[in-house]
């Protein structure tokens, strides 16, 4: 049997890797979106995004195929949620001024509205059940899938035709970018893929050390799931917003945050197709219900907080990451007697 104290190491081995890899990845994301000619907000969302949700996936499957979906499941609603509370612990790195106010593009509200709709999308979908038809999965892991194709599809479209222009653009000295060094095609393919396989590992050993350490605890699957496992799996997003805020890329870092949360959900699917049994959502309940419930909460938020664009902080944060980090704490609360 391992140790205790060699699980805590091969966590914090795991936790510097990824972190390591996180900070470094938005740079090259962005000399990426350069390259393309696709906005920072969509790159936040595809690439940045695609790439830390990867830990989600190969947890979600490892924990499906043995045979504890519903762990799976709690891991991405909760670090979608989580995801969330980072952006606004993040906001502190801003300063001066909340980070919603320095973020003024159509495609970055399109993205948030678009995970509200994807999270009531989950909620309904346990709450009315019924998706049991005998397929290889789910109706409704099939149909949120869809959908989260659907809204991909929606934010390419919304960067690539704005549909509006800022009257008050957000003050020039606090979006100026870091100057980008000139890197070729072929490095940029083999530094991106790289980090992305150092995330992978790294996010996978934070997720299995993570669920080893959780069964000394005893804790149901529902608050491992959303706690403990989502807090392993949620690093590579942390330390990639400590990059893209450090590099002031800060439409990267909210499209990474929305855009992770979006592939979390389209893991669903994938958790269908590895399980056996009866669907996930149809194992779903209360406890997921009111997950999927806090982290659309947590999005709309913060859509207020990019409509409003406010220029009031307090103890350097914007208010409406204040509103999000009590949100969160009292919605952690609530999921806590709902535990079986």
């Amino acid at each position: 049997m391992t140790a205790l104290w060699e699980i805590a190491l091969v966590l914090a081995l795991a936790a510097a890797a990824v972190w390591w890899a996180g900070t470094r990845l938005p740079a090259y994301v962005v000399a990426l979106s350069d390259k393309t000619g696709i906005g920072h907000g969509l790159a936040g969302m595809l690439v940045l995004g695609g790439i830390t949700s990867l830990p989600e996936l190969a947890t979600g499957t490892t924990a499906a195929a043995i045979g504890v979906p519903l762990l799976s499941l709690n891991d991405i609603l909760g670090s979608a949620s989580l995801n969330l509370l980072l952006l606004a612990l993040a906001d502190m790195v801003l300063g001066p001024a909340p980070l919603t106010s320095v973020v003024a593009r159509p495609v970055t509200l399109i993205q948030g509205v678009l995970g509200m709709i994807l999270f009531a999308l989950v909620g309904a979908a346990i709450g009315i059940g019924g998706g049991d038809w005998g397929g290889p999965a789910g109706a409704w892991a099939i149909a949120i899938f869809l959908a989260v194709l659907l809204a991909l599809v929606v934010s390419d479209r919304a960067e690539r035709r704005p549909m509006w222009q800022v009257v008050n653009p957000p003050d020039l000295e606090l979006v100026e970018e870091a100057r980008q060094r000139p890197i070729s095609t072929g490095k940029l393919a083999v530094v991106l893929g790289a980090l992305t396989a150092i995330i992978l590992v790294g996010g996978v050993t934070l997720a299995n050390t993570g669920e080893a350490i959780a069964r000394e605890t005893g804790l149901g699957v529902g608050v491992v799931g959303f706690l403990i496992i989502a807090i392993a799996t949620s690093l590579p997003e942390a330390s990639a917003i400590v990059g893209a805020m450090r590099n002031r890329r800060y439409e990267l870092a909210i499209g990474e945050i929305f855009g992770s949360n979006m592939f979390n959900l389209a893991i669903i699917l994938a958790i269908d197709l590895v399980a056996s049994g009866e669907p996930v959502i149809e194992q779903a309940g209360d406890f997921e219900i009111a997950a999927a419930m806090l982290a659309l909460v947590l999005t709309g938020i913060f859509v207020l907080g990019l409509i409003e664009r406010r220029d009031r902080t307090v103890l350097r944060m914007g208010q409406d990451s204040i509103a999000a980090i009590l949100v969160y704490f009292c919605g952690i609360a609530m999921l806590l007697s709902l535990a079986p």
